[in-house]
């Protein structure tokens, strides 16, 4: 950090600890009041926030797509300019190499994915048909199509949201402006010096900080009932409440650790490690499975992804059917919205010393076509084994139940309970890597700076892994309703999204003419 942030932005001490108290005040209390009502009428919470969630889907639905589209186009031109020459973070050289950057950046996200959709998401498009498409549902026409449509829901417009735009103006407000490393920074050129330090702020704060709770509490809390029922069905050990509070505790203690341990030891180790370990499931997958039809499938589905990308990105609910776009399409992009602002700001702290092209390209374009290669290998195999009667899972993906597909095609797999086993692994530090990073992220929000007190780290960890335990003790409805609740956060979080439109190019020139790139 240069010496005008660390004047900037000072470290605080006191009762202030723990951060912004207004932050901490409307977070913590949003967590209290969400279990609290859970307690008090479950019922209640969870069809007031299902019909929430209903009509943001309806009414911003096509706002939420315009956004990450417009997104995407800015950024990837962006990239092809000369301001893309200049350095994030005032450093000559990035802090770390390019396969420790790049593990940080995919083990981040790609936990949701990974582990919810990655198998079953495909093969619920294959029997399924998507409104974009007209193939029948269950033929070898329906392949590619299936695999498009989740390329499109997990590819450059979910990625580009994260990372490029945002973490652009992030890192020329902190690291050369020396401003805080906030969501509120995001509104800084529309709003003025006023919204730094007054209330205003806190809440811009606290909204983001909300929305990233809601979207992270629910692959812990979905990843101990997942690692229950394979535990439970590979070796058959006890399944429950208590054995998810156990895996509960193992992987909160993990990622905790890892947080505290900050970006270059813990969370550095763990993202590489996981992706060493995708990388060896991924390989014994394509050699020792339907090699040629995982080929073949993933060529035709890239084909089709590109030459219907319009059309799959662009379609509404005057196009398809409302429960079909909730649940989807909007669902995904309004979730990746929840996440952005304190995303970008880790991706901003993570690419110190990198070009502003090199982080457009790592999560604009490589992250998502990493994705969809594991979506493939996963996926694209349960299609095969789904094709040739090998598995059926037509009623487990109508009704949701995508625990039971990933396991499925797992065990279909070759290896068999082994590759299962090994599935699960992932799954877990898929999931701790993401709880590390964005534990991390929180902090940092309420410290103002990129390095915040490693307790803090840990009392963010350790909330999210409490909330998810009191919701799995409600039932897994709960976490549900939760992982909806970041549909309805999204529509203020894109709005403090919406300038970094503008001023993304404008802070990349202003750093490109202050680097002597440009004049």
């Amino acid at each position: 950090m240069t010496q005008s942030t660390q004047d900037a932005v000072p470290r605080q001490s006191g009762a202030r600890a723990l951060g912004d108290p207004i932050v901490l005040l409307l977070s913590i209390g949003f967590i209290v009041a969400f279990i609290g009502l859970s307690f008090y009428d479950v019922d209640l919470v969870a069809n007031s926030i299902s019909t929430g969630f209903a009509w943001t889907a309806r009414v911003f639905g096509t706002y939420f797509q315009l956004l990450l589209l417009a997104t995407f186009f800015i950024a990837t031109g962006l990239a092809f300019t000369p301001a893309a020459n200049a350095k994030i973070g005032n450093l000559d050289a990035p802090e770390m190499s390019t396969f420790k950057w790049l593990s940080i950046i995919l083990c981040t996200l790609l936990a949701g994915g990974g582990v919810f959709f990655a198998a079953g998401e495909p093969v619920y498009h294959f029997v399924v048909t998507p409104p974009a498409f007209d193939s029948e549902a269950g033929t070898p026409e329906a392949v590619a199509n299936a695999l498009a449509q989740s390329f499109n829901h997990w590819g450059f417009l979910a990625w580009a949201v994260l990372g490029s735009l945002s973490a652009i103006v992030l890192a020329h407000a902190h690291y050369v402006k020396g401003q805080p490393l906030q969501p509120r920074t995001l509104l800084y050129p529309v709003l003025g010096e006023r919204l730094l330090r007054g209330p205003l702020g806190s809440v811009i704060d606290a909204c983001c900080v909300i929305a990233l709770v809601a979207g992270t509490v629910g692959p812990i809390g979905f990843l101990a009932t997942q690692v229950s029922f394979g535990l439970h069905e590979l070796f058959g050990l006890p399944e429950g409440y208590t054995g998810q509070l156990i895996i509960l505790a193992a992987l909160g203690s993990i990622y905790v650790l890892s947080s505290m341990s900050g970006i270059h030891k813990g969370i550095q180790l763990l993202s590489r490690f996981n992706v060493l370990l995708a990388l060896t499931i991924g390989a014994v997958i394509f050699i020792f499975g339907p090699t040629l039809f995982l080929a073949n499938s993933y060529m035709a589905g890239m084909g089709t992804y590109v030459s219907e990308f319009f059309t799959m990105a662009t379609t509404t609910a005057d196009t398809a059917p409302d429960w079909w776009m909730q649940w989807w399409t909007v669902f995904f992009f309004a979730w990746f919205i929840g996440y952005a602002p304190l995303m970008a700001i880790f991706v901003a702290r993570i690419s110190r010393g990198r070009t502003i092209r090199q982080m457009i390209v790592a999560v604009a374009v490589l992250a998502p076509i990493a994705t969809s290669v594991w979506f493939t290998l996963l996926g694209g195999s349960g299609i095969y084994y789904q094709l040739t009667g090998a598995i059926e899972l037509t009623e487990a993906l109508n009704n949701f139940q995508f625990d039971v597909a990933t396991l499925t095609v797992a065990q279909a797999l070759p290896g068999g309970i082994w590759m299962a086993f090994a599935i699960l692994l992932l799954t877990t530090i898929f999931v701790a890597t993401t709880g590390d990073s964005m534990s991390y992220a929180i902090a940092v929000v309420g410290a103002g700076h990129d390095d915040p007190s490693p307790y803090v780290r840990a009392f963010w960890g350790i909330a999210m892994a409490l909330m998810a335990a009191v919701l799995l003790n409600m039932g897994a409805g709960q976490i549900s309703a939760l992982q909806q609740f970041i549909v309805i956060t999204a529509i203020p979080v894109s709005l403090i999204l919406l300038p970094t439109l503008w001023n993304g190019p404008k802070a990349a020139y202003a750093m490109a003419r202050d680097q002597g790139i440009i004049k």
